[in-house]
Parts: structure tokens; C-alpha cells; sequence
């Protein structure tokens, strides 16, 4: 008795007269996702600081915001804001490599506690195609393994790495989107 219904669903004609451009920047964005991963230590001081800059910006923006409305109620928050991400920002600036080995630190931790949350779930709660969260419970946990196996030296290399992957399938899809749209043109 299901009933299986298709959205009918209309691409404007400039993004499909335009396929090519999505084929670039998806062609782009995995050449960028092959040089992190080559470079992954590279990869992984730049993504903090890049990080680090972000929080500078934002402080400055909390105290531009906290000038601008005056007395007001959140007033104390906009500061406190801009304490925090101006701290932050700058001690992420100045030791790039001792954040990034914490945060794989907290990646790794992650990994491990939420592979071994996925590997328990479905067989508490009965989940159906229980094997496909098995597997990914088992993948995660293994991430969190490797990442904490190689700590600290991992910290110069696995946010690289994982941004460059992250990059590489980005770029895949946009790729796959293009392609798409060109058998529409």
C-alpha cells in the first residue's frame, strides 16, 4: 500500500546553462583536498589559523557591536564574547601546533566515545539494518583509535587530513552535480 510520489522538480535554465562553472569549482575543491592530504601538516597549521583569525574578527565584532547598542541587558554578554574569542583566537594564533595536537586530542576522544555509542545502539534498541550502524560504530571506533594510538604526533597531521578529505568528496559532488546538469543542457 506505499505509494511512492516524485518531486517534480524545476532547475533554472541559467544553472544549467552554467554546469561548467560547477565542474570547476568542483574540479577546485578536490585538487585542493589532494594538496591537504599531501600536505597535511601544512593543511593543519593553516586550518588553525585560519580558525584563529576567524575569532579575532569575531572579537572585534563583539566589541563593535557592544559600542554600538549601548546599555542594554546583553551588554555584558557581547563583552564576555569578546573577551573569549580574542583570548582564544590569539593563544590558537600563537601556538597553532599545540592547538591542533589538543583539539585532535578532543577528536580522538570523540571518535572513541561516539564509535562506542554506535556500536551499542543498536542492539539496545533494536534498530533496523542494525548492521550498517555496526559498521559505522566500528569505523568510528577505529578513528578514534588511530588518532589516539599516534597522539600528540597526530595533532600535526589528522585535522589536514581530514580536511583534505572533507575537501576531496566536497569537490566529488560538486563535480557530480555538474555532470548532471550538463546531460539536462
Amino acid at each position: 500500500m506505499s505509494e511512492i510520489q516524485t518531486l517534480d522538480v524545476r532547475i533554472p535554465a541559467e544553472i544549467i546553462h552554467n554546469w561548467g562553472w560547477f565542474l570547476a569549482f568542483g574540479i577546485g575543491l578536490a585538487l585542493l583536498g589532494i594538496l591537504a592530504i599531501v600536505r597535511a601538516v601544512a593543511a593543519t597549521v593553516v586550518s588553525m589559523l585560519f580558525f584563529g583569525w576567524l575569532l579575532v574578527i569575531a572579537a572585534g565584532i563583539e566589541i563593535v557591536q557592544a559600542i554600538m547598542v549601548g546599555k542594554w541587558a546583553g551588554l555584558f554578554q557581547h563583552w564576555l564574547g569578546a573577551v573569549l574569542f580574542g583570548v582564544i583566537g590569539i593563544l590558537i594564533l600563537w601556538r597553532p601546533l599545540v592547538t591542533a595536537e589538543i583539539l585532535t586530542l578532543l577528536m580522538g576522544a570523540f571518535f572513541l566515545v561516539a564509535g562506542l555509542f554506535q556500536l551499542i545502539t543498536p542492539f539496545v534498541i533494536s534498530l533496523p539494518d542494525w548492521g550498517w550502524h555496526t559498521l559505522n560504530g566500528l569505523i568510528t571506533l577505529l578513528l578514534g583509535i588511530l588518532v589516539l594510538a599516534q597522539w600528540p604526533v597526530s595533532g600535526l597531521w589528522v585535522i589536514g587530513l581530514f580536511v583534505g578529505i572533507e575537501l576531496v568528496f566536497y569537490g566529488v559532488a560538486w563535480i557530480a552535480l555538474a555532470l548532471d546538469l550538463r546531460s539536462l543542457a
